[in-house]
């Protein structure tokens, strides 16, 4: 990248290639990921009539496959080959990965449980995750519910933000009659 770490597409597209020629992991600024939402930013916001307008939404869709790709063939590097130096993974990569990991270890923890015999344990975990509470938002009103954990959730209007748990949240999304909220946003 240039010295100003300023992101085009040709640039993106150098860097996709580079990644693809190239059986290391490249090392890239550490603000790539941040430079490149502010480039898809500031070229969404852009406004355009016609030709232009169809142009700007091509770069956009192009931009965000590049992308795509670029995380796909990182993260499919380090997942095929241990031994590769992950110090060029960047944070947001890094972030991919921890979940990785966390699945990792439930998978083994469930493995576990059950070859050795562990019902109780397995009945545990199970009720613990139904009941584990997430925040939604309401897209539509629904009256009061009770939830998983027995206790009672509303009356709910549209825009309402509440923490139920994970088991009704999810009858609700999955219904599109309430949104994940994720606090990260």
């Amino acid at each position: 990248m240039s010295e100003s770490n300023q992101i085009d597409i040709n640039s993106l597209h150098h860097i996709v290639l580079r990644e693809i020629e190239d059986d290391s992991i490249s090392e890239i600024d550490p603000n790539f990921y941040r430079n490149l939402a502010d480039f898809i930013g500031n070229l969404q916001k852009q406004e355009f009539d016609g030709v232009e307008n169809k142009i700007k939404n091509t770069m956009v869709e192009m931009v965000t496959e590049l992308t795509s790709l670029l995380i796909e063939i990182r993260l499919d590097k380090i997942s095929k080959n241990s031994d590769l130096e992950i110090s060029y993974l960047l944070d947001e990569e890094k972030f991919i990965l921890d979940s990785q990991e966390d699945q990792k270890e439930r998978i083994e923890m469930i493995v576990s449980a059950t070859i050795n015999g562990k019902s109780k344990f397995l009945e545990s975990l199970a009720q613990n995750h139904k009941t584990k509470k997430i925040v939604i938002r309401f897209l539509h009103e629904v009256d009061e519910i009770v939830g998983a954990d027995l206790e009672k959730y509303g009356p709910f209007k549209t825009e309402d933000i509440a923490t139920i748990p994970y088991e009704n949240a999810q009858a609700l999304i999955a219904k599109n009659i309430a949104t994940k909220v994720h606090l990260e946003d």
